[in-house]
């Protein structure tokens, strides 16, 4: 059983997200956004946010694959780090809704919210091992001052084991973050659970 977590606005409970714009309305869906809704994720038909991005298909096909080859791609970084990762970048940003998704998806991969509780509570000290320590360290750089990045950032992570594959994996998945989070933020906003 996991330890609810909740620190400075950020939850590891499961939140919902409601969109500030229309939706598709799967009665009057064409067969080309339905189509993209059963490809793209299992509750697509029923989440405010794939029944926003729906109303551009293309869009939303090539955000699926890009999101599933980055995230769950074999090989290279693990998962759980990817969603550590994933979840740096989104309390950096302030999406509470896309942290709380991924310090979910960190503790089903990694048995354990340690680290979470740490990066909720402060992201700059979060880390349970040098490893965690440096990938957390490199999301917020490359979050809040990805221009200032070089090659000693790179190193950093060398010197904690990750091989170059990894340091690519970390880099997409923290960009994708970066965009996903702006969608969520600009189009709709998260939902508590009643109390």
């Amino acid at each position: 059983m996991s330890t609810l977590i909740q620190s400075n606005g950020f939850t590891n409970e499961v939140l919902g997200w409601k969109a500030w714009l229309p939706t598709v309305d799967l009665n009057s869906a064409t067969p080309e956004q339905v189509a993209v809704l059963e490809e793209s994720h299992p509750q697509a038909k029923t989440s405010d946010y794939y029944l926003t991005l729906a109303h551009h298909p293309d869009i939303l096909r090539q955000r699926s694959q890009a999101f599933n080859a980055i995230m769950y791609a074999p090989g290279g970084l693990s998962r759980a780090e990817r969603e550590l990762a994933s979840t740096v970048v989104s309390r950096v940003n302030r999406c509470v809704y896309c942290a709380s998704v991924h310090a979910q998806r960190f503790e089903q991969l990694a048995k354990r919210n340690d680290v979470i509780a740490e990066v909720f509570a402060d992201p700059a000290t979060a880390g349970t091992n040098d490893r965690e320590k440096a990938i957390v360290q490199f999301a917020i750089d490359l979050t809040l001052e990805p221009a200032s990045l070089g090659a000693a950032h790179i190193q950093t992570l060398h010197e904690q084991g990750l091989d170059d594959a990894q340091v690519l994996d970390l880099i997409h998945a923290i960009s994708i973050f970066a965009w996903a989070n702006r969608l969520m933020l600009n189009l709709g906003e998260p939902v508590f659970p009643a109390a």
